[in-house]
């Protein structure tokens, strides 16, 4: 049987704080068979999909609006024979920079986020959270060389985007 470790990271998200590093440390001193019951105010979609390309199973379960359970339990490895996952599944270092702009109007999100991105050393990841998808950033990001990861929360209502920059030489480049 898998012993799970508790780990609430409620109270971090609704003061609009990031625990990626909390939850990635966590992980990291994970005994062999040990797993995580990860408390949070929405369906972590990416970090579900990171822990998956670290060998872990997960179960969600949504307890109300805001609140959800997520145990991460330890699974088989995965097959070194898979196809390499896409650049924009792999591990994504901690954002840098976190911005909640669910109450702002099209364009002024897109132009925040291609705004802040020019600001940003390559590497560095933007999160970002949405009150649509937005479809017209996604070409302006490939246009650029931008990688990204999004998708609706549990509830559909907010969409959330990681966006790892990429050096402003690479994109001059291809001009």
């Amino acid at each position: 049987m898998v012993q799970l470790r508790e780990l609430d990271v409620r109270q971090i998200l609704r003061n609009g704080g990031m625990p990626f590093q909390l939850i990635m440390d966590t992980f990291s001193s994970l005994e062999p068979g040990e797993g995580v019951r990860l408390h949070a105010i929405f369906q972590p979609v990416p970090l579900i999909r990171q822990l998956e390309q670290r060998g872990f199973s997960h179960v969600a379960r949504r307890l109300a609006d805001d609140d959800w359970e997520i145990d991460f339990v330890p699974g088989d490895a995965p097959n070194p024979t898979d196809p390499a996952a896409p650049a924009s599944e792999a591990i994504w270092p901690d954002p840098t920079w976190n911005l909640d702009l669910t109450d702002l109007a099209p364009p002024e999100p897109m132009e925040r986020i291609l705004s802040r991105l020019e600001t940003m050393a390559s590497g560095e990841v933007l999160f970002a959270l949405l009150n649509r998808e937005p479809v017209f950033l996604f070409s302006e990001l490939k246009a650029r060389g931008h990688e990204w990861i999004g998708d609706f929360d549990g509830d559909g209502k907010v969409y959330r985007i990681m966006i790892r920059a990429t050096p402003g030489d690479a994109a001059d480049a291809s001009n």
